[in-house]
């Protein structure tokens, strides 16, 4: 079977070695005679999968004993009201940096369940860059934790510095570029991601959060929706995704296969840098969305002269195997999503693509 160029969004591609080894498990897990689907989650057959995956996350990401890792349903927009509801208190405020659409909805959900305000936007500048840690200032209140979004997919920017605020914590979306690169996980106090960028299928979203944080979570808050009652589960409070924690726990084991994030880092760095100077070197034609200093290595988004040409190209592109290079709608254009299970062969074939496109136009 011919593999498409898939540069979908999310959910996206996976690491072929990945839907291999899970096609050989899907109807005999390891001799058990069921599907990993079939089996209870409190066997000790399944818990052996899921602290195999937090194990592999923890040490790919050297995550201090400082932090907890749990395993999570929802997605992460539910993390978007789970985190006013257990860390923004009653006379504090919850500060957000606005870099996109992401962000903006996490704001929105936390003006919901108590104080917010915003402490840094490049929405003026529709979304091109990522503010600077000058252009961030915390206001006088009681400021329970700054909330960014590490990479934003539609607009294609992301942090390549993360901000600090001293003693106020530090949470972060990072559903779009987690395990893309290096990162100091004691930075922060919450890190949380849907797994269906970089982590495995769509299902379960990962959380990593700072043990000091969980004091803070009030009393009466509903069972379901307490980080600490995950943690103290171990992620098994009710039926987890079982099917997604297993897809997760072989992209993890395929991560190491590859050298883990230092070889991952160079790879993805190695991709954007094609994609970014061929649109560099037809400057005139391609045009990419984020200023120089934002570029994101994990969504390139770009536009074209007009809209005839932008429909042609994505026409071609169809044509010739390359699967959702269309820009989201709130933007335009088009979108390469280059997530870490996207061979570098396929950024290849798509350079050559944009190469004789420009050259037929």
């Amino acid at each position: 079977m011919k593999r498409a160029y898939n540069f979908n969004a999310g959910p996206s591609a996976l690491p072929l070695p990945v839907l291999q080894k899970a096609q050989q498990d899907m109807i005999d897990y390891k001799g058990t005679g069921m599907s990993i689907m079939e089996m209870s989650h409190r066997s000790s057959t399944f818990e052996e999968v899921l602290n195999g995956a937090k194990e592999d996350l923890r040490s790919l990401m050297n995550i201090p004993d400082t932090h907890e890792v749990v395993f999570l349903q929802g997605g992460a927009s539910l993390q978007f009201s789970m985190i006013p509801m257990n860390f923004l208190g009653t006379n504090q405020i919850g500060a957000y940096v606005l870099t996109g659409s992401w962000s903006e909805k996490a704001l929105k959900e936390a003006q919901k369940l108590g104080q917010t305000t915003v402490i840094g936007s490049s929405k003026e500048n529709n979304y091109r860059s990522i503010p600077t840690q000058n252009e961030l200032h915390l206001p006088q209140q009681d400021v329970a934790y700054v909330h960014i979004t590490s990479n934003n997919t539609i607009y294609g920017t992301q942090w390549h510095h993360f901000p600090s605020f001293g003693e106020t914590d530090l949470i972060a979306d990072m559903s779009s570029d987690i395990l893309c690169r290096n990162i100091d996980v004691s930075k922060f106090s919450l890190i949380y991601a849907g797994a269906q960028k970089n982590l495995g299928p769509s299902g379960v979203t990962v959380a990593i959060v700072k043990k000091d944080l969980l004091s803070r979570i009030p009393a009466g808050l509903s069972t379901i929706l307490n980080y600490e009652t995950h943690v103290k589960n171990n992620s098994l409070y009710h039926t987890p995704p079982t099917f997604s924690i297993y897809m997760l726990s072989l992209v993890l084991e395929w991560v190491k296969e590859q050298g883990g994030l230092d070889a991952i880092e160079k790879q993805n760095e190695k991709k954007a840098s094609m994609l970014y100077e061929c649109m560099d070197m037809y400057g005139d034609f391609y045009t990419p969305h984020a200023d120089k200093d934002s570029r994101s290595l994990m969504n390139v988004t770009f536009t074209l002269p007009d809209k005839d040409r932008t429909t042609s190209f994505l026409q071609l592109a169809e044509e010739k195997g390359f699967v959702g290079l269309s820009g989201h709608r709130s933007v335009g254009g088009c979108r390469a999503s280059i997530y870490n299970a996207v061979p570098i062969e396929t950024c290849e074939a798509l350079v050559s693509f944009m190469e004789a496109f420009y050259k037929e136009q």
